[in-house]
């Protein structure tokens, strides 16, 4: 019975003779096919991709996830959409454990234009990923054509091999700043100032941070910026952050 079942499946997602079937974008479980609903892109929505992959890492995902889906509970602002964004339909495993179903799939969706690139740190930036050209481009194009790019932790080697930091000041993990000055000689990169770790640079429309928990600062920075201190520090105080930017070492070049 089993079988028969899943020959039926088959021939009728065969026969609707659609180049993205419900299959693809769904997850089979068992004998029950689950399907995923359709993202809500909200208009008058910064709209922000978060690209995610297999071994990304939980804080530096979900710190600015937190920050950014809280400003749909202030008034008076133009608050954002967030949205997973992957290479396939199926769930991305994270470096930690915790599964997650993209919004997105990069590579056969037609997507929103997005305002905002965001891209965590991963298991593999700093060697297979890099060599992952589709991966790459659509950093390069989706970055080229956002009003914001972020990067956090080691997600700055991503925007760096495809080419969005030439000629702009950057930051990574503090622990692989020197494989990231080795790799790339030609970037300006901040480390410490005054003995203190860097933890954010802003420079245009680059963001990079030093990751970690301090993902969290990187990203009310940018709601500052783009709301002013009030609404950044009511962010903060909804997730129970001390928010005070005088106090974070930082670095914003033009």
């Amino acid at each position: 019975m089993k079988y028969l079942f899943l020959a039926f499946l088959f021939l009728f997602f065969q026969n609707c003779n659609t180049s993205e079937s419900i299959l693809e974008k769904g997850i089979l479980k068992g004998e029950i096919l689950v399907s995923l609903p359709s993202p809500n892109v909200i208009p008058e929505r910064y709209n922000v991709a978060f690209l995610i992959m297999d071994g990304v890492y939980n804080t530096e995902l979900t710190a600015p996830w937190d920050i950014f889906h809280h400003t749909k509970f202030k008034k008076n602002i133009k608050p954002m959409n967030v949205f997973l964004v992957a290479d396939t339909y199926e769930p991305v495993l994270t470096f930690e454990g915790i599964r997650l179903l993209p919004d997105y799939n990069y590579l056969k969706d037609e997507m929103p234009k997005f305002d905002i690139l965001v891209v965590p740190s991963a298991e593999h930036h700093l060697d297979s990923d890099l060599e992952n050209k589709v991966m790459i481009d659509f950093v390069k194009k989706t970055g080229a054509e956002a009003q914001f790019v972020t990067s956090h932790c080691d997600g700055a080697f991503v925007l760096a091999k495809a080419g969005l930091l030439s000629g702009v000041s950057s930051t990574t993990f503090p622990s692989d700043i020197s494989k990231y000055k080795k790799m790339f000689p030609e970037l300006k990169v901040y480390d410490e100032i005054d003995d203190k770790k860097v933890l954010f640079v802003h420079d245009g429309k680059f963001i990079t941070s030093a990751g970690g928990a301090k993902s969290f600062e990187a990203a009310l920075y940018l709601c500052e910026y783009l709301y002013g201190k009030e609404i950044a520090k009511s962010l903060a105080d909804g997730l129970v952050i001390d928010w005070d930017l005088e106090n974070v070492t930082h670095v914003v070049e033009w």
